[in-house]
């Protein structure tokens, strides 16, 4: 993995950062040094969770998290993420936009993917933002392992899919950040849906086996 760009000093905006998701990836990027920014519909929850994070964190509304980060990250619920991301088409427009969206059903058996008209929730952004270079990444990182100060490294490797080389360079790189991370390019955007749907397979194994299990390729 090597010839990555430098990515240390870029702000991080995180759209649906108050989740455990998002919370998680703040906690671990402001960890690395980076300026985040925590975005939420509503301006309270956001700075209540940036407080919770600490490490410079700051919080605000999802439109000005837009505006100001230099990367975004998408991890809003998938019921909201078609209509987020039409609201904020305009302030998103030529920013690398990391879709980390898990489209998934749960019922008696557990968790299942759930039929995406685009193909996948990264192909759904991307249609809906023309302008902005979606990339999709970090389906696959345990929330619980990103919060838990116990824990000082990942044991992962994260996906990044995409159609724009220099983006997913950055989003590897960016990957990395994250102690015992490693960004391993995954193809295409259009071959996002299998990574998304892979996530309920990762719900089975961690529920049958009481883990927080993650993925690792051979031979990279």
């Amino acid at each position: 993995m090597t010839d990555l760009p430098e990515v240390s000093g870029l702000t991080i905006g995180i759209l649906g950062g108050t989740g455990d998701q998002g919370k998680g990836l703040a906690r671990r990027f402001a960890l690395a040094g980076h300026p985040v920014l925590i975005g939420s519909r509503s301006a309270g929850r956001a700075h209540e969770a940036a407080g919770s994070i600490g490490n410079g964190a700051r919080g605000a509304e999802n439109a000005e998290v837009a505006a100001e980060a230099d990367i975004v990250i998408v991890a809003v619920p998938w019921d909201g993420h078609k209509a987020t991301l039409e609201s904020l088409r305009a302030p998103l427009s030529g920013k690398i936009v990391i879709d980390c969206v898990n489209p998934l059903g749960f019922d008696k058996q557990g968790a299942y993917a759930l039929p995406v008209e685009e193909g996948s929730a990264a192909q759904q952004a991307a249609a809906v933002l023309p302008d902005s270079r979606v990339v999709a990444a970090f389906h696959h990182v345990s929330a619980m392992l990103l919060l838990d100060p116990a824990v000082e490294k990942i044991d992962l490797d994260v996906l990044v899919l995409g159609d724009d080389r220099e983006a997913t360079d950055t989003v590897q790189a960016l990957a990395a950040q994250i102690p015992g991370a490693r960004g391993v390019y995954g193809g295409r955007l259009r071959n996002a849906h299998q990574v998304e749907a892979l996530t309920a397979n990762l719900i089975s194994i961690n529920r049958r086996y009481k883990a927080h299990a993650g993925i690792r390729i051979t031979d990279v």
